[in-house]
């Protein structure tokens, strides 16, 4: 009965055809973010000619102030209808965007602008994920959530492969403003999408207190910190991914600089490592099957940190191409299996009243996380050389499996009450 279950998610499981619009809207928008992959920063320099400083504050600064924006959009989403959520946010992605090439148009375009529609981008950008995370949960019974999560994944890794290159073209030939407008279109096209899932969303319901309180802003911390599995898997996510974002900028200049390697040969490291993503995501449900979920989840979360510490070892040449080739398809391999299993655990331990404001917490954490390293490991670099401080994250990342939860426990089976207040 088992095996005849994994055979028919193997061929094809059906999810229905609201899903099948809400997961095509995910991957227009997602192939728009990839087209307009380093617009801003381009736009920043070759229209704006901003230096280096601006830049970076273009990446960190836009990251940790939407986060903070986001802080109290998730207590606020969390007693509403999530499906008109969603289409709010992708307008409002849609407008902003937009308001870049108009103003390009006019030729007033400036830095401050760009900060402004990065933060506004940032803070409506973790907001969708929570309440997708919320939606999603609502529109699909338990048992298909990993199987809805790693076709996501899958769409992430096509997108990542086809988009990069396709952007880098437009952006040759019309400009990076144009590639902006793309991904403006493709939010467009996820609202369109996700308006026509259709359907009866029940309405969340509400605590006897309707007014929002400013304890309420931390409701999702509270309940992440408070449950034994979400809590050590929190702090590893958010460790894992801000040490190896970090580690990019002082790759680039690694590669580009001192090695001397070609900005093709840059993109085609990172590039054609991403088929390791496709192939992950496919087999996460057939492991989990095989293996269960806590144990596919705790060994892929320790292989894909194993992996970065090789990048320290980075040499010039078609062997360090090579090599960074490599060490990404393991890590992104690793990746592809960890992230769709992950997600649905998460999910599925997040008690149905509370998945909004706990995703929307992890969100914000993530993001503020990655901008704080990423900030640090740039002073790193230039104290102690970036191949140094590349070694330095990779030794950090072999101690995140140690944040992985230790024993599977049972699942929750209903929302959990409100956590009481002195």
């Amino acid at each position: 009965m088992r095996s005849g279950h994994l055979l028919g998610h193997l061929r094809g499981h059906r999810l229905g055809r609201r899903f099948g619009w809400l997961w095509g809207a995910y991957g227009t928008s997602a192939l728009g973010t990839w087209l307009a992959f380093g617009a801003f920063p381009l736009i920043a320099i070759r229209v704006l000619h901003a230096g280096p400083a601006e830049v970076a504050a273009l990446s960190s600064v836009s990251s940790a102030v939407g986060a903070a924006v986001a802080v109290p959009l998730g207590p606020w989403v969390e007693f509403r209808r999530k499906r008109p959520v969603l289409v709010a946010m992708d307008l409002v992605r849609f407008v902003a965007l937009l308001t870049v090439p108009a103003a390009f148009a006019f030729g007033a375009l400036t830095f401050l602008q760009l900060l402004l529609v990065s933060i506004v981008v940032a803070a409506a950008d973790i907001t969708f994920r929570a309440a997708s995370g919320a939606y999603l949960k609502t529109l699909l019974p338990s048992e298909d959530l990993l199987v809805a999560n790693a076709r996501f994944e899958s769409t992430t890794w096509t997108t990542t492969i086809i988009g990069p290159p396709l952007g880098g073209a437009a952006i040759g030939l019309l400009g990076p403003v144009a590639t902006v407008v793309a991904d403006a279109v493709s939010y467009l096209l996820s609202a369109l999408g996700i308006r026509a899932t259709g359907g009866q969303e029940p309405r969340p319901e509400r605590r006897e207190a309707a007014r929002m309180r400013a304890g309420d802003l931390l409701d999702g911390w509270r309940y992440i910190l408070a449950d034994a599995t979400l809590r050590p898997l929190f702090f590893n996510t958010a460790l894992f991914n801000g040490l190896v974002m970090a580690t990019q900028p002082l790759l680039a200049v690694l590669m580009l600089g001192r090695l001397g390697f070609t900005p093709w040969q840059y993109g085609l490291a990172f590039a054609a490592p991403s088929i390791g993503g496709l192939l992950g995501s496919r087999l996460a449900r057939p492991l989990v099957t095989r293996f269960g979920q806590h144990l596919v989840l705790v060994v892929t979360g320790a292989l894909r940190a194993l992996w970065p510490i090789g990048l320290a070892f980075l040499g010039a040449g078609t062997g360090g191409l090579l090599l960074v080739m490599g060490v990404e398809l393991g890590l992104i391999f690793c990746c592809g299996v960890f992230n769709p299993v992950y997600t649905t655990y998460r999910l599925q331990r997040t008690a149905s009243d509370r998945v909004t404001r706990t995703l929307s917490a992890w969100a914000v954490t993530t993001k503020a996380s990655t901008a704080l390293l990423t900030a640090v490991w740039g002073v790193l670099g230039g104290l102690l050389g970036p191949r140094t401080a590349i070694g330095l994250a990779g030794v950090l990342l072999l101690a995140t499996p140690l944040l992985l939860p230790r024993r599977a426990t049972a699942l929750p089976s209903g929302p959990r009450p409100a956590t009481s207040r002195a």
